[in-house]
């Protein structure tokens, strides 16, 4: 009796190990066929335009639609690339993906602060979802590299450009122009592309075309670390040809 029990218990065993051994077996597919997908999506975003993000797609499914035009590096206006540098990562040029003076003052300071790139934001809007999380934000220090790797810091910068949000349904610096000030992104002047910048960490509950105090001082920095920027040599790896 008792070689019969141990026998039916090292049957059943042997059925657990065998899905474990299945499930990993598919976990770990799950898992490469995701790095495939995105490393193709690396190399195929590097010349196409993406038609569109995951977020983009949600907004447009929760309000019913949504701003969204793209145009190229070569049609927004210098000072507006400058200016979301100076606002968001003004080592944009140093570094290679991730700033990693910036990443442990963020940690130093908890959750007052952030210390995701550029290069990071697209890799998230992008590649990924909003919601923070252990798991996105690994994916995210992974696949950063990884992009910048493949495209140049002149892409990057024009793919941020072009799908980040703006205000409520308005993606894009194109759509942004025309909404807050009536012009093409081409036609920004200095102060206005500032005033963009300024509303990016928070495009819902701030106007660049009635701005607050806050905007206000946040645009005036903006638009001194935009000429700085520029005459120190760190805007150099997005502009010229």
């Amino acid at each position: 009796m008792a070689k019969k029990s141990s026998s039916k218990s090292k049957a059943i065993t042997g059925r657990i190990d065998g899905w474990k051994t299945k499930v990993k077996r598919w976990v770990l597919r799950a898992c490469l066929g995701f790095v495939v997908l995105v490393a193709l999506g690396i190399i195929g975003f590097s010349v196409i335009n993406p038609p569109t993000t995951p977020y983009m797609f949600s907004e447009g499914r929760r309000i019913g639609s949504i701003d969204h035009e793209w145009v190229s590096f070569d049609d927004i206006a210098p000072v507006m690339a400058r200016s979301v540098v100076a606002a968001e990562d003004a080592n944009f040029c140093l570094h290679w993906g991730l700033d990693l003076t910036a990443i442990r003052a963020a940690l130093a300071d908890g959750a007052n602060r952030g210390g995701s790139t550029i290069s990071q934001q697209v890799v998230k809007n992008v590649y990924l979802w909003q919601e923070r999380s252990w798991l996105r934000k690994t994916l995210e220090a992974v696949l950063t590299p990884l992009m910048e790797a493949v495209w140049s810091k002149r892409r990057v910068l024009e793919v941020y450009l072009n799908v980040a949000e703006f205000d409520t349904g308005v993606f894009g610096v194109e759509a942004a122009a025309q909404h807050y000030f009536g012009v093409s992104a081409a036609e920004l002047d200095p102060t206005e592309a500032a005033r963009l910048a300024a509303i990016l960490p928070d495009p819902k509950d701030r106007s660049a075309s009635n701005p607050s105090n806050y905007v206000r001082r946040q645009a005036a920095r903006i638009l001194d670390g935009a000429a700085t920027i520029q005459a120190d040599g760190r805007a150099s790896c997005f502009e010229g040809d």
